[in-house]
């Protein structure tokens, strides 16, 4: 029983390090740092327009409007419960705002930068005609004798 405990104990050393050594690969792959450095951009984007939302669109949109109560305080009262129609409204501004900026990045600015990239790279040379693959191994031959 004890010679059973001791192989086992390398093999499982073994499967835990390979483990690990697949967890570092995985980790440190170009795409999973891309996209941490991605999500952690998103989030402070997200601030920035939740705050432009809260603190500059939606005051402005109370003022337009004819009432004396800012956004927040915008509410339906049904039964005795309070239903903060205000503060969904300017969600849905936050989010229009964020899907306008995604659209405008990823659809124009991504797909300009990428039609000019292809646009730029020159078509690659077309392949020698036979008559010219002929002349060229012709041309090998006769360097060849001459040396």
């Amino acid at each position: 029983m004890a010679s059973t405990r001791a192989g086992a104990l390398p093999e499982a050393r073994r499967r835990v390090g390979s483990l690990l050594e697949e967890f570092r690969n995985f980790a440190l792959k170009g795409n999973v740092v891309d996209l941490a450095v991605a999500v952690v951009i998103g989030a402070a984007f997200a601030k920035i327009i939740d705050s432009l939302v809260k603190h500059i669109i939606m005051p402005l949109v109370s003022l337009l409007l004819p009432t004396d109560q800012s956004y927040l305080e915008w509410k339906w009262v049904v039964g005795g419960t309070e239903v903060p129609y205000g503060l969904f409204i300017g969600e849905v501004v936050n989010f229009l705002i964020v899907a306008l900026a995604l659209f405008v990045f990823i659809v124009k600015f991504l797909g300009f930068v990428l039609r000019s990239r292809t646009a730029a790279a020159p078509p690659p040379p077309p392949p020698p005609s036979p008559e010219q693959q002929l002349l060229t191994e012709i041309r090998d031959l006769l360097k060849a004798q001459r040396t």
